[in-house]
């Protein structure tokens, strides 16, 4: 049995296998011991560890956390009665997201209060004008970074003096939010969103001549539960069927996950020659972040399949990878194909997975004009026995291959290499979900169309922001999702108190090394 002293605290318990090698390990040493006493040296044992294997602590030392010291104690450990606590008076001075204090001096740093004034204070303009749109929107990235989803959630954050301190002494009513998100036309929305997406590429920077840049391209289902909701349309809900949705588009770069686009549309689109004007403003923002050297390939599911989007990326000069879409000639094609290549083998040596270069052309596909030396669009397929996920398609008799087919402009790089690269679009969908969960992306404010766009893409500029923040200020923590650095780097329990000569000091509860201090 594991001593209860040296027991890992994490979910990552030893297995019996490594307490009979620690077991193992005690008997060679007290061998060691014995052949040391006569001169002799065990070199086996001199090379064992001395103790179990060590288990990192996933978060618990990030957050401050304590190690328990059980092992130290030789009473019992017992609860206290709660009632033997009494509440005093209310504290006015508390807060519970002092971490707004080190994110919002580094947006200042950075200059995004600047830029909020200077592209949107044009809607509020006037004497009477209190509330500067500058400062709303400034405003409503604080609400969405600390956890909340819709405008009303204002009245909860009322409470808290620090929010109210950053809001400018006095947090605004309901009424004045809803209206100024529906101030919005369609020029102050694309200013928003290339907004949103400069600080997406900005994590990204410069890359090396030949490094891979992936933009990943994808759409989700929003459900909508109201009838008087502008852009609410049935369309192809697979969790609510008949229920009207929006259907938005979310374009990321795979390798910082950040947002370079996003396109809010209504519940019956359906994506095709019409998004092309927003993969190019992504291709082409992300081209100029990355530099000219980079290799950029587009990443998008069957829905992809369609010439225009192909030709506005290829014309790009950037390269396309794309899950092609089964028709029966496609089928047929892969199907009568003799050439496979095996490049995986089970333990008992029969082939696993194998790819091959299909002979297939569509007809639209010889009136457009592709950049490559081939000239061409290259139909990789890939056939295999281990596949568990996605559409199971088996083309062969007898043979318990499931098959998938690729489309790419790449004529250059391995057709397993190229297979194997369009499964990392994949990471695309836990993003979604996070977007979703933890900054509310599918839950809307108003029943204005264009209201909802806004917040939208105010959500993907705190996303943003925040891995920004992240980057430089904790960059150790660059794999957490956003629920995580939520609590270590915002919801911080604080309190403010007037220092001498009148100056604000916010005092934060022992946590760890990063927690912001400016």
């Amino acid at each position: 049995m594991v001593p209860r002293a040296n027991a890992p605290s994490t979910f990552q318990v030893p297995q019996a296998g490594q307490v009979r090698k620690h077991r193992k390990h005690r008997k060679h040493r007290k061998k060691a011991e014995r052949l040391r006493a006569r001169g002799r040296r065990d070199h086996r044992a001199e090379r064992t560890p001395e103790k179990l294997p060590v288990f990192n602590k996933a978060r618990r030392d990030v957050l401050g956390g304590q190690r328990g010291d059980g092992n130290q104690r030789k009473r019992l450990v017992r609860r206290p009665d709660p009632r033997t606590i009494h509440a005093g008076k209310p504290d006015p001075h508390l807060t519970g997201v002092a971490g707004l204090v080190g994110f919002g001096a580094y947006l200042y740093v950075l200059g995004v209060d600047r830029e909020l004034h200077k592209l949107f204070n044009h809607l509020k303009t006037g004497n009477r004008t209190v509330y500067v749109m500058g400062i709303q929107l400034r405003l409503l990235i604080d609400l969405f970074v600390v956890g909340e989803f819709r405008i009303f959630g204002l009245e909860a954050l009322a409470a808290d003096p620090l929010f109210v301190r950053l809001c400018g002494g006095v947090v605004p009513s309901l009424d004045t939010a809803y209206r100024d998100v529906r101030r919005f036309d369609a020029s102050e929305i694309d200013a928003l969103e290339v907004l949103m997406a400069a600080h997406g590429v900005a994590v990204l920077g410069r890359r090396p001549r030949g490094s891979k840049v992936h933009v990943d391209i994808d759409t989700t289902v929003e459900p909508l539960f109201g009838d008087a909701i502008e852009g609410a349309e049935v369309g192809y809900n697979p969790q609510y069927h008949g229920r009207p949705s929006y259907h938005p588009v979310v374009i990321r770069v795979a390798e910082t996950d950040t947002a370079v686009g996003a396109v809010l549309r209504p519940g019956n689109t359906t994506f095709g020659a019409a998004e092309v004007p927003a993969i190019v403003k992504a291709i082409d923002r992300t081209r100029e972040a990355a530099g000219p050297d980079a290799l950029l390939y587009a990443r998008i599911d069957a829905a992809g399949d369609c010439t225009e989007v192909m030709s506005a990326i290829d014309q790009r000069g950037s390269f396309f990878l794309i899950k092609a879409k089964m028709d029966p000639h496609l089928m047929g094609a892969v199907a009568a194909c003799k050439k496979w290549k095996t490049v995986d083998w089970d333990a008992d040596g029969r082939p696993l997975r194998q790819v091959a270069e299909v002979d297939f052309a569509r007809e639209e596909w010889a009136s457009t004009e592709w950049k490559n030396a081939d000239k061409r669009v290259r139909v990789i397929a890939v056939r295999s026995r281990d596949c568990e996920h996605g559409k199971q398609l088996y083309l062969w008799e007898g043979l318990d291959y499931t098959a998938r087919a690729y489309l790419t402009n790449d004529i250059y790089s391995d057709a397993d290499v190229l297979a194997q690269d369009y499964d990392g679009r994949a990471g695309i969908e836990p993003l979604i979900g996070e977007l979703k969960s933890h900054l509310g992306i599918a839950k809307v404010s108003s029943a204005s169309f264009d209201a909802n766009h806004v917040t939208l893409l105010l959500k993907l500029l705190t996303h943003n922001l925040l891995r920004r923040y992240v980057a430089e200020k904790a960059p150790h923590l660059r794999t957490w999702r956003a629920p995580w650095l939520r609590r270590a780097l915002i919801l911080i329990p604080g309190r403010l108190v007037m220092a001498a000569g009148r100056k604000l000091v916010l005092h934060m509860a022992p946590r760890s090394e990063f927690t912001p201090r400016e």
